[in-house]
């Protein structure tokens, strides 16, 4: 009988690409996989550790998981991913009932480490950074009509309130030729959609090449068959090119759709967060973007209560929101992160005007998207079908990305199927979801 291994797989998407390729390895090397904690023998945790929340999250996800241990219901437990890249044998120290905890560059060992575990032989060791995983088969964890694509991990920016160059290492990229050759396997196997992801996705070709070559790459698997859509996330501000911007506006299968986290437009704050911009340049760079790409859906990410952040700087921020209007928005309050620059910075805010800031902005946003919403009823959008839900189902446009952004809910009165590209007329919404019927 082949032992069984579970996994939970927390935080960001390229930690579930890391994940995947973990589990297919355990896969091809006789392990049968659980899809419950129940089920399992030995069970991952693949952790976060990016800010409080992510660890808050990782250490209640291993202390639910070291019940079941307990209880005799799985015999072992390893951690791995960010949170035990951070915080290493202190893991072991104050949670017994871990039998491994390894860093990132150790995920490649994650057969003999569950192995180990399963004959009570503790493992904990934290191989350099470098050897992470970039690429390998993977057992996909999402639905099988969309994948996400890593190109590069690592990040050398070193935001002063980022603790993940400190956790993944510095910036590595893959070649293009790997990139591509996994891309084809991946539609080969039924993927219709890829969402390419990395720590700092425009910076892609300034590693190996010299030069900025995510242009270059959009226009290689664009080519691939199989292949309706193509979207992009984590974009730096000072690295969106103008041959970036004529490739989406172009390409017919590069989603009008990026995510481009810009966290202030206050020039002071930007300043201290070791990031680019201002309100002018930051305004500049999204006019031209949305004059040049017809119809783009902007998604950004903002934090709030940064050290020193006054009201009239908040202010400022809210005037950009509302002057900018972003398709997609999320806030998240500043988190002091320990071996960060800011985590010493003097005038922290306190904790509910942090709080209070967040749920302004997120008001603020709330009423863009709704008056977005009016404008799209009438519009037909060439939508995808990722899930049936009673009697509807729930799909997405290009305006949309799965896991994190809202939907349409879809009315038809033949039977759809996951994965299907359908047109949708829309007819009405509700919050941030659009409703719709086939047409």
């Amino acid at each position: 009988m082949n032992f069984k291994v579970g996994m939970i797989s927390l935080g960001c998407p390229k930690n579930q690409v890391d994940g995947e390729v973990m589990l297919e390895k355990l896969n091809k090397s006789g392990f049968d996989i659980a899809q419950s904690i129940e089920d399992s023998d030995v069970m991952i945790i693949n952790t976060c550790g990016f800010i409080e929340d992510a660890k808050r999250e990782a250490i209640e996800t291993i202390l639910e998981v070291a019940e079941y241990k307990k209880a005799g219901l799985i015999s072992a437990i390893v951690v791995t991913g960010c949170l035990a890249e951070r915080y290493q044998d202190e893991i072991l120290k104050e949670i017994p009932e871990v039998d491994s905890v390894i860093g990132i560059g150790a995920d490649r060992d994650i057969v003999k480490v569950c192995q180990k575990a399963l004959i009570g032989v503790q493992t904990s060791f934290y191989p350099d950074k470098k050897y992470l995983l970039l690429e390998g088969d993977r057992m996909l964890s999402t639905p099988p009509h969309w994948a996400y694509l890593k190109i590069s991990d690592g990040c050398d920016n070193k935001c002063s309130y980022c603790a993940i160059p400190g956790i993944r290492g510095g910036y590595i990229e893959r070649d293009m030729e790997s990139i591509i050759a996994e891309a084809n396997k991946l539609a080969a196997s039924g993927v219709k959609e890829l969402i390419i992801i990395a720590q700092d996705t425009t910076k892609y070709g300034l590693k190996l090449y010299g030069e900025y070559k995510l242009a270059e790459l959009l226009k290689e698997l664009v080519k691939i068959d199989g292949i309706e859509w193509i979207r992009l996330f984590y974009c730096y501000p000072d690295r969106v090119t103008d041959e970036l911007i004529d490739v989406i506006a172009s390409e017919e299968k590069v989603c009008s759709y990026i995510d481009i986290p810009l966290q202030h437009c206050n020039n002071d704050i930007l300043k201290s967060m070791n990031r680019y911009g201002s309100y002018d340049s930051l305004k500049n760079l999204l006019t031209k973007m949305k004059t040049k790409i017809p119809n783009l859906s902007l998604r950004t990410t903002f934090m709030v209560g940064f050290p020193g952040e006054t009201e009239e700087q908040f202010e400022e921020l809210c005037r950009f929101v509302k002057d900018i209007e972003f398709d997609k928005m999320g806030c998240f309050t500043f988190s002091p992160e320990e071996d960060t620059p800011a985590f010493d910075f003097d005038n922290q805010i306190d904790e509910d005007i942090k709080k209070r800031r967040a749920e302004v902005l997120m008001d603020i946003q709330y009423s863009i998207t709704e008056n977005a919403n009016k404008k799209r009823i009438g519009n037909i959008y060439k939508v995808v079908v990722d899930e049936k839900d009673g009697d509807k189902y729930i799909g997405r446009s290009y305006l949309d990305s799965p896991e994190i952004d809202s939907g349409i809910i879809i009315t038809s009165e033949r039977a759809l199927f996951s994965g299907e590209f359908i047109n949708v007329k829309i007819t009405d919404y509700d919050g941030y979801d659009l409703i719709g019927v086939e047409i």
